[in-house]
């Protein structure tokens, strides 16, 4: 089945929402005025029961079907933006300094706006739709807060799916696949303490330069020779700080990076062997460290039956030869997780064209896709809640 005519009908009024959305861009919880707008079309498009504050400034909207009582699903999309300057020089470009919708967010938020709208229009199914309206997915685990604020129980969330815009995917395609689909994104800081002193009496100190530069190469060997080689992880040192002048060798250095796996069992190999290398390596040398790993968010885990519902709506809209239902999983991180972890569900992405890529000062999301996207929305509801 092709995009619903009125999906398409709808895409230039979403355009504009996408726009206004994109020249005014919130970061992590503070997104009061997105949430404000994304609740006064919700009112106007008369939907059933608004409720915000959810996860400090999530939105949610329930639209009833007109075929009575049943289960509830739940839509999510993401609002907030990045901490970025923008240079696409777009007449709709962010108005903020220091801030810009580099991931699509802004995309998001409007396709799911349309699917309210169309659903709130045609009410074609039974039960009820949760359209949820999420803060601070960069980096603030904004699902896990609206999870914790009873948002499955307090609306019956049975299941629960989210989708995400694909620069170098076509317009007009979608990808999935079950099981790790976007990678654990954690992070990792080590204090390195030797003995500092004159750069030409090398051997009266503990070379923290030399000594940190021994644990980076070996950090290496995590995914090399520690890790399955069938199971990806990515260790990444991105920091490295130490040193004020040329012929000091300093007391204490700052070593920081990320790790990023699709496994779990991985994911604890990677913190353990962190620790053990760098402090294996300092002790060698004279030297002490004081290591931290932060877990931010799980592996999004797609649940297998929820991945075949989500792919035959994309199927119904696309056609199967624009569903690709084996794409690799990104090594990127997304708090949806948190609300896979919650409900049954499935995370697909939709296909954004040859644009820059995420979080790039020069992405911009592709308008085109917003049928496709509104189109996937409504019949992933009417499907799962067949009258």
């Amino acid at each position: 089945m092709p995009l619903l005519n009125r999906a398409s009908e709808l895409q230039s009024e979403a355009t504009e929402w996408r726009r206004h959305l994109h020249a005014n861009p919130e970061i992590l919880y503070d997104v009061e005025n997105t949430a404000a707008f994304v609740e006064a079309k919700l009112r106007e498009f008369g939907v059933d029961e608004i409720a915000t504050g959810l996860g400090r400034t999530g939105v949610v909207g329930i639209i009833k079907g007109s075929g009575g009582e049943g289960r509830t699903i739940g839509l999510r999309a993401d609002m907030d933006a990045l901490p970025l300057d923008e240079i696409t020089g777009k007449p709709w470009a962010s108005t903020i300094a220091g801030r810009m919708h580099a991931c699509g967010h802004d995309g998001h938020t409007a396709m799911l706006l349309g699917a309210a709208k169309y659903l709130a229009e045609t009410r074609n199914f039974s039960g009820s739709v949760a359209v949820v309206f999420q803060p601070a997915e960069e980096g603030g685990r904004g699902a896990l807060a609206m999870v914790e604020d009873g948002m499955m129980e307090r609306f019956g969330i049975d299941e629960i799916y989210g989708m995400h815009n694909m620069p170098g995917k076509p317009v007009g395609t979608f990808a999935i696949r079950k099981g790790g689909i976007m990678a654990a994104p954690d992070k990792f800081q080590l204090k390195l303490t030797g003995v500092g002193g004159h750069a030409a009496e090398p051997h009266n100190t503990a070379d923290t330069i030399v000594i940190g530069a021994q644990i980076v190469g070996a950090l290496q060997t995590i995914a090399a020779r520690n890790a399955n080689p069938l199971r990806s992880v990515v260790v990444s040192v991105t920091q490295f700080h130490a040193g004020t002048t040329h012929n000091i060798i300093p007391e204490e250095a700052f070593i920081s990076g990320t790790v990023r796996s699709l496994d779990e069992g991985v994911r604890d190999l990677a913190e353990r062997r962190i620790g053990e290398i760098a402090t294996g390596i300092a002790a060698a040398h004279g030297a002490t460290i004081e290591y931290e790993y932060e877990r931010a968010c799980p592996v999004t885990v797609n649940h297998p039956a929820e991945t075949d519902y989500a792919t035959r709506a994309a199927i119904d809209v696309v056609g199967p030869d624009n569903v690709d239902t084996e794409v690799d999983p990104s090594m990127a991180g997304e708090d949806f997780a948190f609300m896979l972890q919650s409900r049954p569900g499935a995370y697909i992405m939709i296909g954004n064209g040859e644009t820059a890529g995420l979080h790039n000062p020069a992405y911009d999301f592709n308008d085109e896709a917003i049928a496709a996207g509104i189109s996937y929305w409504v019949r992933l509801a009417e499907q799962r809640l067949p009258r």
